[in-house]
């Protein structure tokens, strides 16, 4: 008997291992997430941080971005789990969430838009939404946004929409610690598709472009970065392409002298 029942329950495991392999496998299907075209679509929300707040602590998250309590992001971001973070390539891309009455007495119905800052590691759907405590509330009826919260997690919907940050241009972070062999950087608040999935750099000579492009690669979240035995002394010019294939040149952006820790304000956007 204890053999039959060590059997089963060996059958049990495996067969529990391939169910969340092919729920895992469903998971990383990004296409419909990604797409314009795909209409409302099912999900879970829940949230963390303060009730009033914008997620992280240090107003960051797995993506790179900082300051996501203020303009542009507004506190009004999410994590995504990976059908939305997709490695760090749905980072900045903006999504329309609601929920109705009859997920929860409380909503509004009134879409609300959000930009993916962070990752969400723990997933409880096909879709998941950990949403900052100010984006949760904002689905709800005026004056419910608490009550609305104490629901903690909620069926909701949500639809991939361009983004629009009005008088922002694309911004470029370089994160603290680099140095002329270490060049991170994080491009920010780009309208349309938000999302970056690839960024180069070119060097100038005697204050004029070299011509030549030298491919970054994504370190993690949002951040690029390029490790060269050549120092990078400015100035430089950054080309980004976004997810849809458009492209855009900062030409000059880095300035020579550039430290860590700096932003640069660009005069290009999507």
């Amino acid at each position: 008997m204890a053999g039959v029942t060590t059997t089963n329950a060996a059958i049990v495991a495996v067969l529990s291992l391939l169910v969340l392999s092919v729920c895992f496998a469903e998971d990383y299907d990004t296409s419909l997430a990604k797409s314009y075209k795909s209409g409302w679509l099912p999900a879970k929300a829940t949230w963390y941080g303060a009730p009033t707040g914008a997620g992280p602590d240090d107003n960051g998250g797995a993506c790179g971005f900082k300051n996501v309590n203020k303009y542009p992001f507004s506190a009004m971001i999410s994590c995504g789990n990976e059908p939305l973070f997709q490695g760090g390539a749905g980072c900045g891309s903006c999504y329309q969430i609601r929920c109705v009455r009859a997920n929860n007495p409380a909503c509004s119905g009134q879409p609300r838009t959000v930009v993916i800052t962070d990752m969400n590691y723990y997933p409880v759907a096909r879709y998941h939404f950990d949403l900052s405590g100010t984006a949760f509330g904002a689905m709800a009826l005026g004056g419910q946004n608490d009550k609305l919260r104490h629901a903690g997690i909620i069926d909701m919907q949500f639809r991939r929409v361009p983004c629009n940050f009005p008088g922002m241009k694309v911004t470029f972070f370089i994160l603290p610690g680099a140095n002329p062999n270490y060049f991170p950087v994080v491009p920010a608040y780009g309208n349309r598709d938000g999302a970056v999935v690839k960024m180069d750099v070119m060097r100038s000579r005697n204050g004029r472009p070299t011509g030549s492009w030298e491919a970054m690669y994504r370190s993690w979240g949002t951040v690029f970065r390029l490790d060269t035995r050549e120092p990078l002394q400015g100035p430089l010019s950054l080309r980004i392409t976004s997810d849809s294939g458009m492209t855009r040149i900062a030409n000059n952006i880095i300035p020579y002298g550039w430290k860590g820790g700096s932003s640069y304000w660009s005069n290009v956007q999507f």
